[in-house]
């Protein structure tokens, strides 16, 4: 059973907490943590996409964010973060290694093996810059079925053109770095941002 903190608009805990399964059911606020692996292409910037699991409770066999999750009662963002890289894709990586690109809020209905499935929650977005390769990847059998680079342009086509099966929203590949500059930029615009919260981030 997985506890979930019932959070604010803006990611705080309100000190209530609820099951994972109800917060879905019933459309509760809750947190998770965002994370896109990212490498320089000779065609621009080339993001790695999960295709998740068919068993998976929502979105199944939908390609997604390279690792994403639920971010469990008392513990914080960036942790949640490198927990969920060890177990979706078996990386280890380091707090150091993420780089913040902002918060966002998501609301969504639909419909997953015949039940409702409502998702409220506010995200904190990272990417990380690492050239993993395909094969080096343990993959976490019941939530990841394949794994496979694309560059940032294609799947920006791809999600705004619908031609692909996903659960990605444009909102966040626009958060992403377009070059290694871009990205040097961003790493110093938000560093104000991570250290005024540095307790949501631990």
């Amino acid at each position: 059973m997985e506890m979930l903190d019932v959070v604010d608009e803006e990611g705080n805990p309100t000190g209530m907490v609820v099951e994972r399964e109800i917060a879905h059911r019933e459309g509760i606020r809750h947190r998770t943590s965002h994370v896109w692996i990212m490498r320089w292409g000779e065609s621009g910037p080339e993001i790695l996409l999960q295709k998740r699991s068919a068993s998976k409770d929502s979105n199944p066999g939908c390609y997604d964010i390279s690792s994403a999750g639920h971010i469990l009662a008392g513990s914080g963002w960036v942790s949640s973060a490198l927990r969920e890289l060890k177990e979706e894709l078996g990386i280890d990586a380091s707090a150091d290694e993420l780089h913040y690109c902002g918060k966002r809020t998501m609301y969504t209905e639909s419909m997953f093996h015949g039940r409702k499935f409502i998702d409220n929650q506010v995200s904190s977005v990272f990417y990380m810059i690492r050239d993993v390769a395909l094969e080096d990847l343990k993959l976490h059998k019941g939530e990841v079925d394949e794994v496979r680079w694309m560059t940032l342009d294609e799947c920006k086509a791809m999600v705004r053109e619908n031609t692909m099966d996903h659960c990605i929203f444009m909102e966040e590949l626009e958060m992403l770095p377009q070059s290694p500059e871009e990205a040097l930029q961003e790493a110093e615009d938000n560093m104000g941002a991570m250290s005024g919260q540095a307790v949501l981030y631990t």
